[in-house]
């Protein structure tokens, strides 16, 4: 045990609130700057915050200081899409409703600023390389459909990559862009021009969504032109995944802990299978080396999070909670269940408990210790009191 966390409490530390996934523009983010993430959690009084952009850690350095700056306190995080190839095989859908085997990734308490050696280093920018070619196929698809149509629109796709991305493009910028594009060339104010230019580009299907609602419009251009069987699809190639546990050794690599997000129950309270029992996901996590776990809690019915994350609570796993906000929807930063419903005393204390962690574990590691996992994955966890209790100080000493 190190140094740090010499002091056993088993007191319960005074919960503060927290949002520990949030995306943010240098990936895609519902957002329009960092900033704006921050100040919204400081007027909603939400104090310890992590930036968990896919692929990258570009924002590190500006979450830290305009984090300190606002007495907020930053955690340092990231997210994969990582493939396990028995699970494929098995055709078991584990945190992707869609897709067997797709597992996603997070790593939670990373350095700050990011240190990644070689051969990892290499390996996560092939991923990114051929994400990004991916979404350049995209692009272009989508300016032959609009050259088809004889819409007079064309997207620059290093316009957009410029403009409105941190570096790390994705298929929602294509959507964002398609729709700033389409609003521009025809006119927010004539709805009858826009609603049937979507209509052609979709099809014939109509567009659901008031011109008014831009996340909903970019929503149904990304679901009827992105997604599989739209006309700008174009699937990723089997390099843009890296095997679950090489995306593990990454994240451990880069002085994180590997997180395991639950997807959990669907709005008709459908589970993945790989999910569908809480004891036995997590006797498997703990088999394949994770001991930490996050919850996106708007997904979920309050019931359900409070089995699922009270039992691997109970069961020595870190427990985090964010909203992720990486759709053009804007949300609240104060986290609640499906439906608005608040979380419960003891969800806010399980997810505070949770971000101690890995506060008490981000600092520890900046220092040049071993924080809360080792070299090879394996958490302290018969010292977890203690590593809450250290990231509470430590915490409470930025907040105020």
């Amino acid at each position: 045990m190190c140094e740090f966390c010499q002091s056993n409490s088993k007191h319960k530390v005074q919960e503060v609130s927290v949002n520990a996934h949030l995306h943010t523009p240098y990936s895609f983010s519902a957002f329009d700057t960092l900033t704006d993430a921050l100040n919204r959690a400081v007027a909603e009084n939400v104090k310890v915050v992590g930036i968990n952009d896919f692929y990258t850690t570009a924002g590190y350095g500006e979450w830290d200081r305009e984090c300190r700056k606002r007495k907020l306190y930053p955690l340092f995080n990231i997210e994969f899409i990582s493939l396990h190839k028995a699970d494929q095989e098995a055709g078991v859908r584990v945190n992707d409703p869609n897709n067997p085997g797709r597992t996603y990734l997070s790593g939670k308490g990373l350095a700050c600023p990011p240190v990644l050696p070689e051969p990892y280093a290499s390996q996560l920018a092939r991923v990114c390389a051929e994400t990004h070619e991916q979404v350049k196929q995209m692009c272009a698809k989508l300016n032959e459909l609009l050259a088809e149509q004889q819409t007079g629109i064309v997207l620059d796709f290093e316009w957009i990559e410029k403009n409105l991305t941190g570096g790390s493009i994705r298929e929602r910028h294509l959507a964002k862009a398609l729709r700033m594009k389409a609003y521009e060339t025809f006119g927010e104010e004539n709805q009858e021009t826009l609603t049937a230019f979507f209509t052609k580009l979709f099809g014939g299907k109509p567009l659901k969504s008031k011109l008014s609602n831009v996340a909903g419009v970019e929503n149904e251009i990304r679901g009827n032109l992105l997604k599989s069987g739209g006309a700008a699809f174009v699937a990723e190639t089997p390099a843009a995944f890296l095997p679950m546990e090489d995306v593990r050794k990454i994240i451990l690599a880069a002085g994180g802990i590997p997180t395991y997000p639950f997807l959990a129950d669907d709005a008709n309270g459908n589970f993945t299978q790989f999910e569908a029992d809480v004891r036995t996901t997590a006797a498997e996590l703990k088999k394949r080396g994770i001991f930490s776990v996050e919850f996106i809690t708007t997904r979920n019915s309050i019931e359900v999070l409070e089995r699922y994350a009270g039992y691997l609570h109970d069961s020595g796993f870190v427990v985090t909670f964010g909203s992720e906000h990486n759709t053009p929807a804007m949300e609240p930063i104060e986290l609640f269940a499906r439906g608005g419903v608040p979380l419960t005393p003891r969800l806010r204390q399980i997810g505070y408990e949770g971000a101690c962690v890995v506060a008490a574990h981000q600092d520890i590691v900046q220092s040049g210790m071993q924080g809360y996992v080792d070299s090879r994955g394996v958490a302290d966890i018969d010292k977890r009191d203690e590593y809450v209790a250290y990231g509470d100080k430590v915490i409470k000493a930025v907040i105020g």
